[in-house]
């Protein structure tokens, strides 16, 4: 609460003003025209279910973000608003730097795709692609996430949870991204890699990057954010130091 005033004298590299977000609900178990006839009547079988309820947020350059709350509060919901995959239904949600999202473990990756296919996608995705380096750009990813060249040369689909975690984190972070949104991706995988990770995140924060991070750990959003937030109802209920928002967190649960 206030510490939003720490960073007054920067520039925002997002702004979300009286943001909601809205999902069409099926209330009825209506899949089908027959199903419509047996059970809809004359009442539609679609209702609106609100998951964000007027945000106002502003999230500066530079700055790390910790988002907490319980399973379907609208944390990934958030970020997936932030990244503009999903459209308000009120509000405006303005971001001002370029986005690297790890949005959820394994997320934009294409199954059907080998492992260096897709960190060639990454690559021009991120605007970084470059036939005269993508050889180089390949061995980089290939090194920090632990696959060898014979996982990479596999269709993705074939991978286990833990090394799409690794491919999409190593691949989003090969680069120096302005903005980076995670979405729990330090949930799986070895405790060694884990530790890899958080000192990569801490290279791009020292960058100046901003940082986004969805946790259910507190520890993992002390360790890393300097500020947080908790979601409740879909509101922000605090917005503190990630020490702060930690324990408001943990009192959810008592």
């Amino acid at each position: 609460m206030g510490l939003s005033q720490t960073y007054k004298m920067k520039t925002p590299a997002i702004e979300l003003n009286h943001v909601s977000v809205s999902y069409l609900h099926n209330r009825r178990g209506i899949y089908s025209v027959k199903d419509f006839i047996l059970k809809g009547g004359m009442f539609s079988p679609f209702e609106y279910k609100s998951v964000l309820k007027n945000i106002d947020l502003t999230v500066y350059k530079g700055e790390s973000l910790g988002i907490l709350g319980r399973n379907g509060e609208g944390k990934s919901t958030l970020l997936r608003t932030i990244a503009g995959i999903i459209t308000p239904v009120s509000g405006t949600c303005k971001v001002h730097v370029e986005i690297s999202p790890v949005l959820a473990l394994g997320a934009g990756l294409e199954l059907e795709l080998t492992g260096i296919e897709n960190i060639k996608i990454y690559s021009a995705l991120s605007g970084n692609y470059d036939k005269k380096t993508i050889a180089s750009v390949i061995d980089q990813v290939a090194h920090f996430s632990e696959l060898s060249m014979e996982q990479l040369q596999m269709p993705t689909k074939m991978y286990s949870t833990g090394m799409l975690a690794r491919l999409a984190f190593s691949s989003v972070v090969n680069a120096q991204p302005d903005l980076m949104m995670i979405d729990e991706v330090l949930a799986v995988g070895d405790k060694g890699f884990q530790e890899k990770c958080k000192r990569r995140i801490y290279e791009i924060k020292q960058s100046g990057a901003t940082i986004l991070f969805v946790s259910h750990n507190p520890d993992e959003i002390i360790e890393i954010c300097d500020r947080g937030i908790c979601i409740e109802n879909g509101e922000i209920s605090y917005d503190g130091t990630s020490e702060e928002a930690s324990q408001h967190y943990l009192k959810l649960f008592n």
